[in-house]
């Protein structure tokens, strides 16, 4: 008796093993990407400094798509990411789409280190303030990062995301 009992919770663990493995994975904006910038709304100016001191604005890329990602080296979830964004950047700059990573970093050092350690070859800004404190971080509602927006060619919002595969999904569809 004791043989089938434990057999069937074996089966009934298996099971549930399972069905966790092909239940649809959780939609990370409806958690947190509630309060973003909707489709279609336009994208806030900004005017925050690069690495080298020179003001990145995204007023200066109107007529191309533009990839915002807003992020931190010190954000475990952003770190996780960089393989995505690097990917999409690498192809998508190909074809004409400016990606513009946004650091929350206070550290300088911290920040450029980042971009150079993992081989991020695009525009790079930071106010270098917190997170909360930025002029950038309520401008676009940010409530969690990392953060993706794609603007198109006019400055209006396509895609407001946390989740970096639906922003290469979106950039798929509209960048042949």
């Amino acid at each position: 008796m004791k043989k089938i009992i434990c057999i069937m919770a074996m089966v009934f663990g298996l099971a549930f093993c399972l069905s966790a493995q092909n239940a649809p994975k959780e939609d990370l904006d409806s958690q947190y990407a509630v309060n973003l910038l909707r489709k279609g709304e336009t994208a806030p100016d900004f005017a925050i400094p690069s690495p080298d001191g020179k003001i990145v604005r995204l007023s200066d890329y109107r007529g191309k798509y533009v990839v915002i990602d807003f992020w931190a080296s010190w954000c475990r979830d952003c770190r996780a990411d960089i393989p995505t964004i690097k990917a999409a950047a690498e192809k998508f700059g190909k074809k004409g789409v400016v990606f513009i990573g946004i650091s929350f970093d206070e550290d300088k050092e911290a920040w450029t280190q980042t971009i150079e350690k993992y081989g991020l070859d695009y525009v790079h800004a930071s106010e270098l303030k917190k997170w909360k404190t930025t002029d950038v971080s309520p401008k676009y509602r940010l409530d969690w990062i990392p953060t993706m927006y794609v603007i198109d060619p006019k400055g209006k919002v396509v895609l407001a995301t946390v989740e970096s595969e639906k922003m290469v999904k979106t950039l798929e569809s509209l960048v042949k």
